[in-house]
């Protein structure tokens, strides 16, 4: 009998130490209608594709992929779909700059602005002449602020819930330094804090599930803003600092008042990384401006194995 072998193209890079994998051919069809309604196709029918290039054994847990297909939008260089481990996402600002970097690396684009369609709308993005990245992020904003949120174990908190792309719940509120000796520690209770906010019926708009957590600290680094940990949906955490995330943070401190348009944010990640961020105003929120860094680290062709009883990941 025959075993017909089935092949992805991809290049792997990293954005500040946060991994993305940008899938070039070999993905199934998923039509020309909006990118979000391609979006709930890749989920109910061929969420096997997704975790075979972004779970194990093939992917890890901090991956995301960027699945390029073709645009609505005519002013748009490229539509693209971001997934991970668990699920697909709406908008991811490393795998953005990672994105840009790769296609830059194929010759795809050179210097200077161009637009990418998501599912959450068109994201404008600037490659540098130095190669650093800039990408203006959807407009984000503050659902609402302070929240009271009681964690088991940990007691009473407070946190706000914001968009960045992603929905967030954002807490200055932690209980070790935000150092990599503390990761099983931040983890456990970022992970505790995802599920008080289910239990106490806090969502993002219209009822989402808020499924990304912030943890916010002063940095210990001369001349940077912040440090945080970002809790992603598949339980690992982002070595990036978080471009959805940042763009989530913007919004809460220009609605305190503590970040003017324009300003720059020096955003810290887990692992030490650093986003420079801005924003200017928009009507509901802001629209942030995250600038960050890309590296290539692989070109991979993936293959798929019909006999391979992990071929579509590890369930």
């Amino acid at each position: 009998m025959m075993i017909t072998m089935h092949y992805l193209d991809a290049i792997d890079s990293h954005t500040g130490g946060e991994p993305t994998r940008v899938v070039l051919t070999g993905f199934p069809d998923l039509g020309s209608g909006p990118l979000a309604a391609r979006r709930m196709l890749l989920q109910q029918h061929h969420d096997a594709f997704r975790a075979a290039i972004a779970a194990e054994p093939r992917g890890s847990d901090p991956l995301v992929c960027a699945i390029l297909t073709p645009p609505v939008d005519p002013a748009a260089l490229t539509g693209v779909l971001f997934v991970n481990n668990v699920g697909t996402l709406g908008m991811c600002g490393h795998g953005m700059i990672g994105l840009v970097h790769t296609l830059a690396s194929l010759g795809r684009m050179g210097t200077g602005t161009y637009r990418i369609e998501t599912p959450v709308g068109l994201v404008a993005v600037e490659r540098h002449e130095d190669g650093s990245v800039s990408v203006e992020n959807v407009e984000s904003y503050r659902l609402q602020a302070s929240i009271p949120l009681d964690v088991p174990g940990h007691g009473r908190i407070k946190g706000d819930v914001a968009w960045g792309g992603n929905w967030f719940f954002i807490t200055h509120d932690c209980p070790a330094p935000l150092v990599r000796s503390n990761l099983g520690t931040l983890t456990a209770y970022a992970a505790n804090i995802r599920s008080a906010l289910g239990q106490a019926g806090i969502s993002g708009a219209d009822g989402v599930e808020i499924d990304h957590i912030e943890l916010q600290s002063p940095s210990p680094t001369p001349n940077l803003d912040a440090r945080n940990f970002v809790l992603c949906p598949g339980m690992a955490y982002d070595r990036s600092p978080c471009g959805t995330g940042t763009s989530a943070t913007l919004a809460c401190l220009a609605e305190d008042g503590r970040l003017p348009p324009g300003a720059i944010w020096r955003q810290e990640s887990f692992v030490g990384s650093v986003f420079e961020a801005s924003y200017r105003p928009g009507k509901r929120g802001i629209w942030p401006r995250i600038r960050g860094r890309a590296h290539l680290t692989a070109h991979t062709r993936l293959v798929i194995d019909p006999a391979d009883p992990f071929a579509f990941g590890i369930p």
